[in-house]
């Protein structure tokens, strides 16, 4: 239980490589993928964490070799949060920023496209912004946590309406 299989400083090591490859894997293959998770995605993620198990504990399932990994990983994350929490560089590269997808009504299909974002998937968030159609938009974005954010066009008060006290 307490006897380690490989000296304690491979385990920072090998840690360290899997986050710094995670990181990077998960950052190219988009924002939707981190902020929305779906059964796929979901999947995915459980079948990475087991795929990157051996690769971090060399095949160690000491008790004292997984409390290293794990502080080995709880470091990272800690100091990448710092890092990015003071350098906008490195905020930009980790977090994204956030992209257009509709100006004044018009949909980017560039972006949509980059960000694997489908028309039912942006109809989903019209509607859960309380609009049907895209003229009716003035910016959709998609924020840097893969979330849509829908800002609707002023709405004419008067049209149709009166007010009643």
């Amino acid at each position: 239980m307490f006897s380690m299989s490989v000296p304690w400083w491979e385990f920072v090591v090998r840690g360290f490589v899997v986050y710094a490859f995670l990181l990077v894997f998960l950052r190219l293959t988009g924002r939707r993928q981190i902020g929305q998770y779906d059964p796929f995605d979901l999947i995915l993620l459980l079948i990475l964490s087991n795929a990157v198990q051996n690769s971090m504990n060399a095949g160690d399932n000491s008790l004292i070799g997984g409390l290293i990994s794990a502080t080995t990983l709880i470091a990272c994350h800690s100091i990448v949060a710092q890092l990015s929490y003071r350098s906008r560089r490195v905020s930009r590269w980790v977090d994204g920023i956030p992209k257009r997808l509709i100006s004044n009504g018009q949909v980017n299909q560039k972006v949509m496209d980059a960000e694997l974002i489908t028309g039912d998937d942006l109809k989903a968030a019209l509607r859960g912004a309380g609009c049907l159609h895209t003229y009716e938009v003035e910016q959709a974005t998609i924020e840097t946590n893969g979330q849509i954010t829908i800002v609707l066009r002023n709405r004419d008060s008067s049209s149709g309406t009166s007010d009643a006290v």
